[in-house]
């Protein structure tokens, strides 16, 4: 097993630029294009997502020197499915439309890559502050991916922004940016953006 890291800025920073879960680890996609046809949507899921990691993270790292390793991923499942479950019941009290909207996708976060994947890769190796601190960032790069994708499929194809007329009267709305291929092409965009900025950044790091 390798030594825990140090806590510092890049704990926290990594899951929201250099790691950002769907931009650069490409994983969670199943409900990235799926619930993000309107910003609402994104960022109830989003939420949700970040609750379970925060939480499933602080419990498998404090139970990791007692979960025997032969059945760490069963317990590992168990404890996120108990939080997934406490997620979808405040979803439901919170608003019943929105949960409605998200549908199976809520209690789908239980074998979402990203959290198993943190729990695995780093909170059974480190302390529980520093579990809490990295599933916060990456919590918060997956919301921000989502209200990335929400934010324009409801501009373009409602022109509404959390329901809210944002677009001129006389704009005719795009429809096929809240349709299923609306999210392909929506992703494909912000994945180019994002590599683009990348390899910017990479050149004047080499130039400098």
């Amino acid at each position: 097993m390798s030594a825990p890291e140090k806590m510092n800025l890049q704990t926290f920073t990594q899951g929201l630029w250099k790691e950002n879960p769907v931009f650069v680890m490409m994983l969670g996609l199943c409900p990235v294009l799926a619930v993000t046809n309107t910003a609402m949507n994104a960022l109830a899921m989003g939420l949700a997502t970040t609750f379970v990691l925060i939480c499933s993270g602080f419990l498998v790292s404090l139970l990791r020197k007692v979960i025997p390793k032969q059945v760490r991923i069963a317990s590992y499942i168990i404890i996120i499915a108990t939080f997934v479950t406490m997620a979808d019941y405040l979803i439901q009290a919170i608003s019943l439309e929105v949960y409605q909207a998200l549908g199976a996708f809520i209690q789908l976060i239980v074998v979402n890559c990203i959290i198993l994947g943190r729990a695995e890769a780093y909170a059974s190796k480190n302390g529980p502050l520093k579990a809490v601190v990295n599933a916060t960032g990456m919590g918060l790069g997956f919301t921000f991916a989502l209200l990335c994708l929400g934010v324009v499929r409801e501009v373009l194809g409602g022109g509404t922004l959390f329901g809210m007329q944002v677009m001129p009267d006389r704009f005719q709305p795009w429809s096929i940016f809240v349709l299923p291929p609306g999210g392909f092409f929506v992703l494909a965009f912000w994945l180019m953006l994002f590599a683009a900025f990348e390899e910017r950044k990479q050149k004047k790091g080499v130039t400098a």
